[in-house]
């Protein structure tokens, strides 16, 4: 995996890059719409190309090891052949799946043994055994092993996990080393940064992910229900440690605003469920702010979705006609909203890559996060 920077903003840490991989190029900032079954919620993988244009997806090491599993996948040349996505991917490790099995899980120096959400059957991760998992499911990036704490957590709690989780990507990264990818490209390991929203940890952590010397880095452990203040104050931090010529990713965020925040603060890669999950809702983001779709208001109204995005979503499908179908629980309204949203938060970064490399961020960013935060 290679990065190069483009651009950097003159008034804020903001940056524009491109990743390259051997599935393709990422042009960065990016958001990466979540697949965590291999497939991403209600949308085909033409509409993610054609219409949505993600430059890469995500999928989770949890999920698919339970389902198909390892043999299937394996024998389909890995997850790129069989759902038939030709351009990178990125698979979660399952450390956050694992922190949320909290009444089925025992979390040991040696990993985590947790029973399965599907059957009840147990299992055992491993950073070792992730990593072959992770080798065989063929994702371009991969994510090490690690522990998710909650919030809040005390600060001794935190500071264990945290020093578990450096313990763990060194085993990650001599498994890693010491094993090559089974399609025939090269795969890419990212550390996880950690310690909850404790100031010392998260600069501490920061600094043992930096010492790994890997391609690129991940900040972990933010988005789990702290403040937006707090989630800013520890990414802000963690950039400014975390080294400026690789790039790097904020794990599980989040709204528009928060996307928009961060990327100011020196982020290039973001990932949510939340644009396809608020989408089977009728929660739709757009331009102007965000509609709540089941609301009477836009019964009858027959204007486009957002005229002003772009894409078959947004423009040919009206506000009345997307509301009935969430009404009737028609499939076709889950799928119109979750292409809407990610064609919108696709847009999002893509037009804060523009103002990057235009020099412009700043003014804009300012502009469009009170706009894109309030209800309609």
């Amino acid at each position: 995996m290679k990065f190069e920077m483009k651009a950097k903003d003159p008034q804020s840490k903001a940056r524009a890059g491109v990743i390259e991989t051997d599935h393709g190029k990422i042009e960065t900032p990016i958001f990466m719409p979540v697949g965590t079954a291999g497939s991403v919620k209600a949308v085909h993988q033409r509409e993610l190309k054609e219409d949505i244009n993600a430059d890469i997806i995500l999928g989770n090491t949890y999920h698919l090891y339970l389902r198909p599993g390892l043999d299937t996948l394996e024998k389909a040349g890995g997850l790129h052949k069989f759902n038939g996505w030709d351009r990178p991917i990125l698979t979660d490790s399952g450390g956050y799946q694992v922190y949320s099995l909290s009444g089925t899980r025992k979390i040991k120096e040696d990993g985590v043994v947790f029973q399965s959400h599907i059957d009840g059957s147990r299992h055992h991760f491993t950073p070792e055994n992730v990593m072959d998992i992770q080798r065989s499911i063929g994702a371009d990036l991969i994510m090490a092993f690690d522990e998710c704490t909650p919030f809040p957590c005390d600060y001794s709690y935190a500071k264990q996990s945290m020093e578990m989780t450096h313990r763990w990507l060194k085993r990650c990264c001599d498994r890693f080393d010491s094993t090559e990818g089974k399609y025939g490209y090269n795969q890419t390991l990212l550390p996880i940064v950690q310690g909850s929203v404790y100031k010392d940890l998260r600069v501490q952590s920061a600094e043992a992910i930096a010492e790994a010397g890997r391609e690129a880095n991940a900040i972990g452990g933010l988005s789990v229900g702290e403040p937006a203040e707090m989630l800013y104050e520890m990414t802000d931090l963690v950039c400014d440690v975390l080294p400026e010529d690789k790039p790097r990713y904020l794990m599980g965020v989040g709204t528009p605003a928060n996307i928009l925040e961060c990327i100011a603060l020196g982020v290039d890669m973001f990932d949510c469920v939340m644009p396809t999950r608020n989408a089977r809702n009728g929660m739709l983001f757009t331009t102007q702010g965000i509609i709540n779709i089941r609301n009477k208001k836009w019964a009858d109204d027959f204007s486009p979705i957002d005229a002003e995005l772009g894409g078959y979503a947004s423009t040919f499908y009206t506000k009345g006609y997307l509301r009935h179908l969430i009404h009737s629980k028609e499939m076709l309204g889950a799928q119109i909203a979750s292409v809407h949203n990610l064609t919108f938060y696709l847009w999002l970064v893509r037009e804060a890559r523009k103002q990057i490399l235009a020099g412009t961020f700043r003014e804009w960013k300012d502009m469009m996060v009170p706009r894109v935060s309030q209800r309609l």
